[in-house]
């Protein structure tokens, strides 16, 4: 795509952007709610610009080098549906940027807006916990805000992939932390032998059968086995909370994120007295049960 020879600021840059990807009716999601959000952060980005402080450049002529790199990105990003996360290496979850690719969920959880209060009033002391279980960790993300979190625990992080424990790998590295965070390749509990913990956390695949079939092309640039839930989504969570009592301390904390699933899992769980959690963006995708109440709603 080679954007018209009228453009010259990153004003134009921008606009001229917005209304492409709006003509082209991209789907959003990956860190961003629209095409003007997006737009403004991959130009940003691509011209080595503050994220946060736009207005100064906004009427900045662009370099020739400059306009074939932006027409370049934003080729990829209308015609091949890349997300931009995957066209940057980078997402961001709160203050946290992370380093991703195709080999990695891009980084989005609603677990991730609990963790800077320490999930705060549901553990009555954080300071306390020792031990705590990233599962499914994917890029890392969850892994590295819990490390922050919870400065006295100990992480394991677990995924089946080993290509998602690479990118891990780097992000654990990039945030000093291989010293607190272990990795481990696993399907879910099933390397972790014996070993138990105060807090796991779990984001896992969990888009039923047919949202799998109708996700936009943008969606369809992860694994798809990090999506992946069966048919209402709960193939993992089944085995989740029925192995989770043996990984857990007395005492001991769980916290699940089902998206859009509540009644799914209500229904398949119809005895378990799920605590749902109220993030900044949602009231009913997060669930918390003790380990006591995991086998009492067996």
């Amino acid at each position: 795509m080679n954007p018209p020879v009228e453009l010259e600021t990153l004003r134009d840059y921008l606009r001229f952007a917005v209304s492409r990807f709006t003509h082209a009716g991209l789907s959003f999601g990956h860190g961003f709610a629209n095409a003007y959000d997006e737009a403004l952060y991959l130009l940003l980005h691509t011209l080595h610009l503050p994220l946060d402080r736009p207005e100064p450049f906004l009427d900045a002529k662009l370099t020739h080098g400059e306009r074939s790199d932006v027409a370049a990105l934003l080729t990829r990003r209308i015609e091949e549906r890349v997300p931009a996360a995957y066209l940057t290496h980078e997402a961001w979850l709160g203050d946290f940027r992370f380093h991703v690719d195709e080999r990695v969920l891009i980084p989005r959880s609603f677990i991730a807006e609990l963790l800077p209060d320490g999930l705060a009033p549901y553990l009555p002391d954080a300071s306390t916990l020792r031990s705590v279980l990233d599962l499914c960790t994917g890029s890392g993300c969850l892994a590295v805000m819990l490390a922050h979190g919870f400065p006295g625990a100990e992480v394991d992080a677990t995924d089946i992939s080993s290509d998602a424990l690479a990118v891990a790998q780097r992000n654990v590295s990039d945030y000093g932390l291989a010293g607190r965070i272990n990795l481990v390749r696993s399907d879910l509990f099933a390397n972790l032998s014996d070993k138990s913990y105060d807090l796991i956390v779990c984001n896992p695949p969990y888009v039923t059968t047919n949202a799998m079939n109708a996700l936009p092309r943008e969606y369809r640039h992860e694994p798809q086995m990090a999506l992946a839930g069966g048919d209402d989504g709960m193939d993992l969570v089944r085995t989740i909370l029925r192995e989770a009592p043996r990984h857990l301390n007395h005492g001991g904390v769980i916290v699940v994120e089902v998206g859009h699933n509540r009644d799914a899992a209500e229904t398949a769980f119809p005895r378990m007295p799920f605590v749902w959690l109220t993030t900044a963006s949602s009231t009913d995708s997060v669930f918390l049960l003790t380990r006591e109440e995991l086998v009492a709603g067996r």
